[in-house]
């Protein structure tokens, strides 16, 4: 089964609360999360660092947004390794949002470091996986570079990364 790491742009793309993102990528990110939900292994952090972030933007309640009702779901559905599998991340001793397991390149040295954590799970999983991405550019400028290490980003939304 593939496994995916959620950015959570999905979600608030998904929640419809992101203003540069119109009806066809609101439809993909959703139709994306169901697709995860029901065919893919969602990979998440031991730290709970995605999920920290994730609860920033959507609601334990499941609702009103579809990217609230995969939080929800996710939520219920962590420690069950049918949808959901834990890796360990290694913090920097150098710098508190950045990781072990993210790659010392200096094509990716303007990477956004909140974003790498998300890097860091796929890779420490050890398992191919796609990070999926609705809105956030900078996935699309460090393409290359993360493709060289392992990591597919799938672009939900690829006109907004024109």
């Amino acid at each position: 089964m593939k496994a995916a790491v959620v950015e959570t742009n999905v979600l608030v793309v998904a929640n419809e609360k992101s203003e540069q993102a119109g009806p066809e990528c609101i439809l993909a990110c959703v139709k994306a999360l169901e697709e995860i939900k029901q065919k893919r292994i969602t990979l998440l952090d031991s730290g709970m660092l995605i999920f920290s972030e994730y609860k920033r933007y959507a609601k334990f309640a499941g609702h009103p947004g579809l990217g609230d009702s995969f939080f929800k779901w996710l939520w219920t559905n962590q420690a069950n390794p049918k949808h959901c599998l834990i890796v360990d991340i290694t913090p920097s001793t150098e710098a508190p949002d950045d990781f072990e397991e993210f790659p010392n390149d200096p094509s990716l040295s303007s990477f956004d470091r909140s974003d790498r954590k998300f890097v860091a799970v796929a890779l420490a999983s050890g398992r191919k996986s796609h990070i999926v991405n609705a809105a956030d550019t900078d996935w699309w400028h460090h393409k290359e570079a993360l493709m060289k290490h392992g990591v597919t980003v799938e672009f939900l939304c690829p006109d907004l990364m024109r």
